[in-house]
């Protein structure tokens, strides 16, 4: 046989034997084909089609020993890239219902009426960029971070706000889209929130929170959290939900904050409650059996984590907002949004690795909500506009003046944005000539900090805002830059519900965002 027809034998061996068994253990070999070809999108990452996984367990006489080094020097893979591991911990604020990005950051001039927007543009600190007047303090911050104007995807089929959450969540559509364009309720074998891979791949290493989700779920209609949990990698990933008593017009309700389960009983002391952990301690070490049975349950690991965030107090003394100036409140603003952003500040500042505030109110409904079919004009300047613009302006500033952008990830997103044309319909919905409906084409996006640069404007849309003209940003890429940030490759395998490999996330790390 000749030397140079034997790699070729080999990788046919490989592909006529999916898998070996030796020593029990499995190594993921990946053979890259061409990118996205199942996909609405073709510049995306890799496919499942394209990916050719050989289970090689003990492959070349690998010890586990020898498999987990490989495993951790796949996992700096992208160490030389920039921006690679910048981040300590992030603050997601999610602007559920899909922001207008033509009423708010990227307006434009010597356009039809119907494209125009109402309100009046306004200059930024960034020579050439014009926000809309609704913006007067983010105007003064853009600065300190990046504009991606170029968010973009196709959907496929009809895909309204909880179908386009579950993507800019996971990473992930799924098939199962209902004729309005909804999904089914949230489900143990959906793909995690990328918060929980984050939390699982980068645990936290004092005693606080991991994931924190506030003031309200994810939500279109009746379907609730769709996208905000953990799905099949396990409820101990899910975020520590604090969603206050009343409803979205209470904007008061954060005065009202419940985190009861963070506190000791007044008849269990610290001393008391440890004691009786080192008694359980003693328990488990005479029930070797019973250990057994629980060893892949962790079931130590985690009680001891409850435990560390209950004694120490310091996950419960986070949510008090009470220890802030007055000042300062008044200036994220008074109202359930901008509460929110400061108790994100709080818990980050504390330790917590993932905050994600979800815009206070349902994504299809009216008021603040920024689903704005009809009355946008009034809705957004006396509304929606102004909690924005001071709560996001001032969380900038306050973690830039406190040094925690250094290493802070901030990412300000909805799921699409809204139609160029007023009074059209593009998802089934009616809207008036006061109205956006959804336009998932061309939108915008805020990021800032952990290596982002400043003052930046990534891509372009062209005269209408309908399209970009260039470095298109699909929400998958956005996530795989967020995995980038952590240090983790977006590639990393993970395993669902049926033991089935799956990538975080089909794409790759935009690293120009980075300085």
């Amino acid at each position: 046989m000749g030397a140079d027809q034997q790699p070729r034998l080999f990788v046919q061996s490989l592909i006529h034997f999916s898998s070996f068994f030796i020593k029990g253990h499995t190594i993921m070999w990946r053979i890259i084909g061409s990118a996205g070809r199942d996909l609405c999108d073709s510049g995306l990452g890799v496919t499942r089609r394209d990916v050719l996984r050989v289970g090689a367990s003990g492959l070349f006489g690998l010890s586990l020993t020898n498999l987990l080094r490989l495993q951790q020097a796949q996992a700096n893979d992208g160490s030389g890239s920039p921006g690679w591991n910048r981040a300590k911990r992030m603050i997601l604020v999610y602007l559920q219902g899909g922001p207008s990005h033509l009423d708010l950051w990227d307006p434009k001039e010597n356009v039809p009426d119907k494209v125009k927007s109402v309100f009046k543009p306004i200059a930024t600190k960034l020579p050439g960029v014009q926000f809309t007047e609704n913006l007067p303090k983010l105007s003064l911050v853009n600065d300190r971070f990046t504009m991606i104007r170029s968010m973009s995807y196709t959907p496929n089929g009809l895909f309204n706000h909880t179908a386009a959450i579950y993507q800019m969540m996971t990473g992930y559509t799924t098939d199962k889209v209902s004729p309005s364009g909804q999904l089914e309720p949230p489900s143990p074998k959906d793909f995690p929130n990328f918060g929980s891979n984050i939390i699982r791949l980068r645990p936290v290493d004092e005693p606080m929170l991991p994931f924190v989700m506030l003031p309200r779920p994810l939500q279109e209609s009746n379907v609730v959290g769709k996208g905000g949990s953990a799905g099949f990698l396990g409820k101990e990933y899910d975020p520590y939900t604090l969603f206050p008593e009343g409803d979205d017009l209470d904007m008061n309700k954060m005065d009202r904050i419940n985190v009861s389960d963070l506190q000791l009983r007044p008849e269990v002391f610290s001393v008391r409650l440890q004691r009786r952990a080192a008694l359980r301690d003693l328990i488990n070490k005479q029930m070797p059996t019973i250990n057994a049975a629980v060893e892949n349950q962790q079931l130590d690991e985690y009680f001891s984590q409850a435990l560390s965030l209950v004694v120490s107090g310091k996950a419960r003394e986070a949510f008090d907002l009470s220890q802030e100036s007055e000042v300062l409140r008044d200036a994220y603003g008074r109202n359930t949004f901008g509460q929110s952003c400061l108790l994100a500040r709080r818990l980050v500042e504390a330790g917590t690795r993932v905050v994600e505030v979800v815009w206070p109110k349902i994504a299809n409904s009216d008021n603040h909500s920024w689903d704005h079919h009809v009355d946008l004009s009034k809705r957004m300047k006396n509304q929606s506009g102004p909690m924005l613009d001071a709560g996001l302006a001032t969380l900038i500033e306050d973690l830039d003046q406190r040094g925690l952008l250094e290493d802070t990830l901030v990412v300000a997103v909805g799921e699409f944005g809204r139609s160029p044309e007023r009074g059209v319909s593009t998802s089934g919905n009616g809207n008036s000539d006061d109205g956006r409906d959804h336009w998932p084409y061309c939108y915008t996006s805020v990021i800032a900090g952990a290596g982002i640069k400043r003052g930046y404007v990534h891509g372009t849309s062209d005269k209408t805002a309908s399209a970009p003209v260039d470095n298109p940003v699909h929400p998958s890429q956005l996530l795989a830059t967020i995995y980038h940030a952590f240090g983790i490759d977006p590639e990393t395998i993970v395993y669902n519900h049926l033991n089935q490999p799956r990538e975080l996330v089909k794409a790759q790390a935009v690293t120009e965002l980075f300085a």
